[in-house]
């Protein structure tokens, strides 16, 4: 199946009500901002009593998907990107969290939904950055 081609948006909207209610969960549970880069990184720091609902959560993002992977139909995809290049926009992209003070699960799904300035300022410029990037591989080198 080409997933380019076969986009519905029910499950599109299916998973952004999973990540919002998930968001919504974690900050009646914990009173804590589902960032990602955050809560990961409050696991590498000095010993801190939050480590284990941080611990949880991180597992429960390798394991999902796992799971689905295991039980669910199979997905087909291609990467056509060197690996070596993976491993550097990975990093770019940790460099950016912590440039940013957050990721785009903190600053966009999370900042956004309570009217956040900071928030809002970096989704937009998320979103032009990562556009440009698009144009600029795509289009230009």
């Amino acid at each position: 199946m080409d997933y380019a081609t076969a986009f519905t948006p029910w499950s599109a909207l299916a998973g952004g009500a999973l990540i919002g209610l998930s968001a919504v969960l974690l900050m009646l549970a914990n009173g804590r901002i589902a960032g990602i880069s955050g809560i990961a990184g409050g696991l590498i720091g000095p010993r801190t009593p939050d480590r284990g609902w941080r611990a949880a959560f991180i597992v429960g993002l390798v394991v999902a998907p796992l799971l689905y992977l295991a039980l669910g139909p199979a997905i087909e995809f291609n990467v056509t990107v060197p690996a070596p290049l993976l491993i550097v926009a990975g990093l770019l992209v940790g460099i950016g969290t912590q440039v940013g003070s957050g990721c785009t699960s903190g600053h966009g799904v999370c900042g956004m939904s309570r009217f956040s300035p900071r928030g809002i300022a970096a989704t937009l410029t998320f979103m032009a950055t990562g556009a440009l990037a698009v144009f600029l591989v795509r289009h230009v080198f």
